[in-house]
């Protein structure tokens, strides 16, 4: 067949069933947009390009396979270099591509020409790979190197580049390859390895499933679910793999903020980790919680990249491969030697059942503005049960680590990384990834909403079933709290402040959404309620009390021990 450059890119990205597209289009990539539209493509034109680059990383997550993000020359891609540095920290398989002038610019001796860096190598470091298409038939090769690589080992973004006079060139090319004909797909573990998992399972008197983020970005739900069947153990989250696997919500306790996790994990004789990095928010699988039982506790490791055995830990039973081929042979090799619970289990269950009724009750209630702890609660209380949950900001966010009522099968957040401001953008690509079937929840502190608050447009353009529940304190409340305790009460609070007068909800309703306004604790669910009825993109604007946003992050202690470098 015979077609050009851009038909032939979105060939190959259709090809590994990728089928959605965001950035702003110029010149380069007009003629790229109007014909994925054509061919059916879901197209979306943000206000900004690193909120592309986070809707394309939330689609690859809701999706399990790689996105595609596009960004302009010059100001385009430097918009987009927050949203790379985001994909390589949450390992997010993120195709990123950028236009750029004709080669010949680059290489005239000349001054001063316009909307023109060399981009490649201000990229290299934050991607996996980083190339350009030179030459029209280097196409295939290039795009597949860039798939390759970005869904091989632990994942990550590419950079891909093609140079304006490029991009309209024809080229005689087959059908594109299927994913399997030009790289590992599948990839399982070595039957000696899963036959010594399966014997060090059945000699465990106290096992564990960690589960991290990894499962939920692969899509990996249901065969998680029958291993920890066949195991009949506890589930730890990690805090990125905060998604609850349906059929598993009773018995999933998050690591370091349920007394069940620490206790399960403290007797564990073996853990089974899944989908982690076993990084710094798990003090690595050897410090804090995991310091009493370290002698008599064995690890398995499912893990894509065999570069990253042993590294924070050592570990008995590496198994190498994609967690969604080795999973499912290690529920096959234990089909026929069926485990009894573990005899603590029910005790946990029941303990972390009434630790989130108690936070329910003894929630601070009665104040205007209302406290952040009981924001959370009533928020989260009437999350639709089979909604999407996206989470923002700082000391907002360490509240609903505690507080959140809600047990949702899809949670994202910008966990490695910390980046403020994804959270908007990730409600939007979920959304999109989603179809706008299911119902999204973004609970995010105002500092946070701000920074992409352009994107409400975007949702309510796309008729988004989205609700932004906003906790203000017109603050940078974690850092407010920074402030008071390196330089005590009363000291000057440098940078953190800004407007009383902004009302988000308002805000809101000039982007077309709908808005409402809260400053009592019995109003917050009506409100989420009607923002959810409403039928368009919503924003509850919630006042919320700056001291206790500032001063009593709850479980601020556990947070710290993450960055506590030398004592784990």
């Amino acid at each position: 067949m015979t077609v050009k450059v851009y038909e032939r890119i979105l060939q190959l990205f259709e090809a590994e069933g990728i089928d959605t597209i965001f950035g702003i289009p110029d010149p380069n990539f007009v003629h790229m947009f109007h014909l994925a539209e054509e061919r059916g493509w879901k197209v979306v034109a943000p206000h900004h390009e690193e909120s592309a680059g986070f809707m394309a990383e939330a689609v690859s997550r809701m999706t399990g396979k790689a996105a595609v993000c596009v960004g302009t020359l010059g100001p385009g891609m430097a918009n987009l270099a927050g949203a790379i540095m985001c994909a390589k920290v949450e390992n997010s398989p993120v195709v990123f591509l950028g236009g750029q002038r004709a080669r010949i610019t680059e290489q005239r001796v000349r001054r001063g020409r316009i909307q023109f860096v060399q981009q490649a190598g201000l990229f290299e470091n934050s991607v996996k790979y980083s190339a350009s298409i030179e030459y029209a038939d280097q196409t295939d090769e290039i795009v597949r190197e860039g798939l390759r690589r970005a869904l091989s080992g632990t994942p990550g973004p590419v950079y891909i580049e093609y140079p304006s006079h490029v991009i309209q060139e024809e080229l005689d090319v087959p059908p594109p390859l299927p994913p399997e004909r030009y790289r590992l797909v599948g990839q399982t573990a070595g039957a000696d390895a899963v036959a010594e998992a399966v014997r060090l399972i059945g000699a465990a008197e106290q096992p564990i499933l960690l589960v991290g983020h990894g499962v939920h970005t692969a899509r990996a739900a249901e065969p998680v679910k029958a291993l920890a069947d066949a195991m009949a153990c506890p589930v730890v989250q990690t805090s990125g793999g905060t998604s609850y696997i349906r059929g598993l919500e009773d018995r999933t306790f998050p690591y370091g903020f349920s007394p069940s996790a620490v206790d399960a994990v403290v007797k564990s004789d073996l853990c089974l980790a899944i989908g982690t990095e076993l990084g710094e928010p798990v003090h690595y699988g050897r410090g804090r919680h995991w310091l009493g039982n370290e002698a008599n506790r064995k690890w398995i490791l499912v893990e894509q990249d065999a570069a990253a055995i042993g590294v924070n830990r050592p570990i008995d039973v590496p198994l190498v491969g994609d967690l969604r081929a080795i999973v499912p042979q290690l529920v096959d090799a234990l089909k026929d030697a069926p485990r009894k619970p573990s005899k603590e289990l029910e005790g946990w269950i029941a303990d972390d059942a009434a630790r989130l009724a108690e936070l329910a009750e003894t929630a601070p209630t009665g104040m205007s503005p209302v406290h952040p702890a009981r924001l959370v609660v009533e928020a989260t209380k009437v999350f639709p049960a089979d909604g999407i949950m996206v989470r923002d900001g700082g000391a907002t966010t360490i509240f609903q680590w505690t507080y959140s009522q809600a047990k949702p099968h899809d949670v994202m957040w910008n966990q490695n990384f910390g980046h403020l401001g994804t959270g908007l953008p990730y409600a939007v690509g979920a959304s999109v990834a989603d179809g706008g079937n299911r119902p999204v929840m973004l609970v995010t502190g105002d500092s946070s909403f701000l920074f992409q608050i352009a994107e409400l447009e975007t949702a309510a353009r796309l008729n988004l079933p989205l609700v932004c529940v906003v906790a203000v304190d017109y603050a940078w409340g974690l850092e407010v709290g920074v402030y008071k305790r390196t330089f005590g009460q009363g000291s000057s609070e440098t940078g953190v402040h800004w407007s009383t007068d902004t009302r988000l909800d308002k805000v809101a309703e000039g982007f077309g959404c709908h808005g409402e306004y809260v400053e009592r604790d019995e109003d917050i669910a009506p409100a989420v309620k009607r923002a959810f009825a409403a039928g368009r993109p919503a924003v509850v604007h919630v006042a919320v009390d700056p001291k206790a946003n500032s001063e009593e992050m709850p479980s601020y202690a556990e947070f710290r021990t993450w960055y506590a470098e030398g004592m784990q």
